[in-house]
């Protein structure tokens, strides 16, 4: 038996939980000792249990953690430390049969719709595990799935050089792109929060002097006096509260563009008219390229330093409650759980 944190039943908590220890059936699957999981937001909304999450349902008792490193346990890369891809593809469809498998509709979630790695043991898919480079620390490693998102918000954005930009939300995700933003080339990287003041400093940590908190006074009134006024040429919405895409509208410039890269768990009204006429885009952005994952990890390595200040807590899963006490209460930029030998 093992422990692992659990979503039990279709509402609101999670569980810490006695396991049976995975065992492998499939020729395709590789057995993984998990060394450091990360809580995600998305593990948040799944402990709420927001609107949006109800599609795991079906899958239910399901182990979290998505965003982790490990050892593989089986396989021909026995003994090798990869981070793991969660979005599972079918293998099945057509895009798959094609070999597209990024095109893949029939996907899968590790730590959602299977289970995941709140655990000392995971089983995979030998084909979405990547090889870390050994001067990256498992604390780093762990960063892999939130930089490969933001990465692919960057690319969605286009080019950055020279321009003014705004990251709505000061999460792990967030924080990615700032990073990434700055790297870039843009001119200008403010970072906003509401009531956020733990993963703020957090930026500031990482070098970013040009962050606001919104819990006091307005969006507009906060960036001013970073701007002069002057509107922003891109926004990330990274927030997960669909009113900040109305602001980050409010503050663009004609022609600027809105990057969509959080979950919400309710819709939205937007003034499309103005959109219209001031020819502003919306644009999502969610899932990267399978190819990604590798260059994630060579920006994690190229990075490091400025990254290093992201994960904040490193907890053993048998404090996996309080690890997401912390999170919940923004009392933590991103923590890691990792289970110790008494966990399995």
């Amino acid at each position: 038996m093992m422990r692992a944190v659990q979503k039990v039943h279709a509402g609101p908590g999670i569980e810490l939980v006695d396991v049976s220890i995975p065992e492998l059936t499939s020729p395709n699957d590789v057995l993984v000792r998990v060394s450091a999981a990360g809580i995600c937001g998305s593990d948040l909304h799944v402990d709420d249990w927001t609107p949006s999450y109800g599609f795991i349902a079906p899958s239910l008792p399901v182990t979290l953690g998505h965003e982790f490193v490990g050892v593989v346990q089986s396989g021909f890369l026995l003994g090798k430390r990869v981070v793991v891809r969660p979005s599972v593809t079918c293998g099945q469809c057509p895009a798959c049969e094609a070999g597209r498998y990024d095109d893949c509709e029939r996907r899968t979630g590790i730590g959602m719709t299977r289970d995941g790695a709140f655990a000392p043991w995971v089983i995979v898919p030998l084909r979405n595990c990547v090889q870390v480079p050994d001067t990256l620390s498992d604390e780093l490693a762990a960063l892999a799935e939130p930089v490969s998102i933001a990465m692919q918000a960057i690319r969605v954005a286009g080019d950055l050089r020279g321009l003014r930009v705004l990251v709505m939300g000061p999460g792990t995700i967030g924080q990615g792109i700032a990073a990434l933003a700055r790297h870039a080339g843009a001119a200008q990287v403010i970072v906003s929060g509401f009531n956020d003041e733990v993963r703020l400093d957090a930026l500031r940590q990482m070098g970013f002097h040009t962050v606001v908190d919104v819990a006091d006074e307005s969006l507009a009134d906060a960036t001013r006096k970073f701007t002069h006024g002057e509107p922003f040429d891109v926004v990330f919405e990274a927030t997960g509260v669909p009113e900040t895409i109305t602001h980050a509208l409010d503050l663009l410039r004609r022609n600027g563009i809105v990057i969509v890269t959080g979950i919400h768990s309710r819709a939205l009204s937007v003034d499309l008219t103005t959109l219209v006429r001031r020819q502003q885009q919306l644009r999502g952005s969610f899932r990267p390229p399978e190819s990604d994952w590798q260059e994630a990890l060579s920006w994690i390595d190229k990075l490091g330093d400025v990254l290093a200040p992201m994960v904040s807590h490193v907890l053993p899963l048998s404090r996996a409650m309080e690890g997401f006490a912390l999170a919940h209460g923004k009392q933590a930029s991103k923590v890691l759980l990792r289970p110790e030998t008494v966990d399995a």
